[in-house]
């Protein structure tokens, strides 16, 4: 089993920023792709940003030149920093990693998710 544990959100003004963090831990034999998306009230879960192993990143449109995600391969761990945050940021945020994993199975996991609020 896998586990991921996110941390970092919170209230924050507009304009300001906030540094997400999903570090993994458990069986792990290695992760390809880790990344964020986001849930607001009422509306499905969607992509905010992903980055393969390798460092090859995906971003939605909505937070391109404004959020910014890295990894630290050596913790199993992926980073969100979000800057210019909007009202419309406003959601909980969850890690997901996809995973090879003893046994030799690939899988794919969520955190539990961490709010933030964007707001004034």
């Amino acid at each position: 089993q896998v586990q991921l544990v996110e941390s970092g959100g919170g209230l924050v003004q507009p304009g300001g920023s906030l540094r997400l963090s999903c570090a993994a831990s458990g069986s792990i034999i290695s992760i390809y792709t880790m990344g964020w998306y986001s849930q607001a009230p009422g509306k499905q879960r969607e992509l905010v940003a992903t980055m393969t192993s390798g460092g090859w990143t995906n971003y939605a449109d909505s937070v391109k030149g404004r959020f910014a995600i890295s990894r630290d391969n050596a913790k199993s761990t992926v980073y969100l920093q979000m800057n210019s945050l909007k009202p419309e940021d406003t959601a909980v945020y969850y890690c997901n990693a996809d995973v090879f994993e003893v046994g030799l199975k690939r899988s794919e996991y969520w955190g539990q998710g961490t709010q933030v609020t964007v707001s004034s």
